[in-house]
């Protein structure tokens, strides 16, 4: 028989929620928009919208997705301000836990240093053939590892919403 909560009430149990939801929002969706643009940015500078990813990977912290690290914060202050309706022992809550663990350790050994080697080749040698196999393969490694986090956001959202 699946527990049933009561619903959290409150101005400060929404906001909380808010922006738990917004850093989840952010956080993912700047990880695959890394991806997205390591895909276009395959393509070469003479490629179509090679100016935009020039520009979106210009040197400097893709700080949209450290809004990730937002998402667990809010959802601990979550769990505190709804009155005892939520523990960390939930089931939901582990699994979240776990989904962000995998996102964080993603996103710190894959996409954020692959994120930089490819701003440090765009900025300086795109369209050098001696540095395209190099590039190629971290865009590579960058678009896998943001399907897997889209993957992982798509299955956080799930498992928060239905709370089995």
């Amino acid at each position: 028989m699946a527990v049933v909560h009561p619903v959290p009430t409150g101005p400060l149990y929404t906001i909380l929620l808010l922006l738990h939801v917004l850093c989840a929002v952010v956080g993912f969706g700047a990880m695959v928009l890394t991806g997205a643009q390591a895909a276009r940015a395959r393509r070469g500078p003479s490629g179509p919208g090679a100016g935009g990813v020039r520009r979106y990977f210009r040197p400097g912290v893709n700080w949209a997705g450290r809004a990730l690290y937002g998402v667990p914060l809010f959802g601990f202050a979550l769990i505190a301000a709804s009155g005892g309706a939520f523990t960390s022992g939930d089931g939901f809550v582990v699994v979240g836990i776990g989904v962000w663990l995998v996102a964080a350790l993603v996103s710190e050994v894959v996409v954020w240093p692959g994120e930089r080697r490819i701003q440090a080749e765009i900025s300086e040698r795109w369209g050098d053939p001696s540095s395209a196999p190099a590039l190629d393969r971290q865009c590579r490694n960058v678009v896998w590892a943001s399907t897997v986090l889209a993957v992982l956001f798509v299955t956080a959202t799930v498992v928060m919403v239905g709370k089995p």
